[in-house]
């Protein structure tokens, strides 16, 4: 089992999520987040004085799957949250991390049952 958590542009949420759907990924927990990286923030005028805004909206995916299902939603993750066919700074990035144990509260399923 693996716990995928990937950052991505919140304009690319409902395009990740049709994606995920076609690979038969549907459950996952979305969560808004603040960041800065390479995009270093943007700086704008309001009520006449100059703000400097270094944290980013971004959105945040955690999405747990078994062995099988990690390569097609990381391959749906890139295709859809991809800025054209190159990419653009900022377009996000995807962790792959070891999931120990997983618990269905409701039934009390354990492993990838559970997942």
């Amino acid at each position: 089992m693996k716990l995928i958590i990937a950052i991505i542009q919140p304009t690319k949420l409902e395009a990740v999520k049709e994606a995920l759907s076609k690979v038969e990924v549907f459950r996952l927990t979305i969560m808004d987040v603040q960041g800065f990286g390479r995009q270093k923030g943007y700086t704008e005028v309001y009520r006449g004085h100059e703000v400097t805004v270094n944290l980013l909206r971004k959105i945040e995916l955690q999405i747990a799957v078994n062995e099988d299902f990690v390569e097609p939603t990381v391959s749906a993750i890139l295709e859809a949250g991809r800025s054209g066919p190159d990419g653009k700074i900022g377009d996000g990035k995807i962790f792959i991390l070891p999931l120990d144990d997983c618990i269905r509260i409701r039934t009390g399923e354990r492993g990838p049952e559970a997942v």
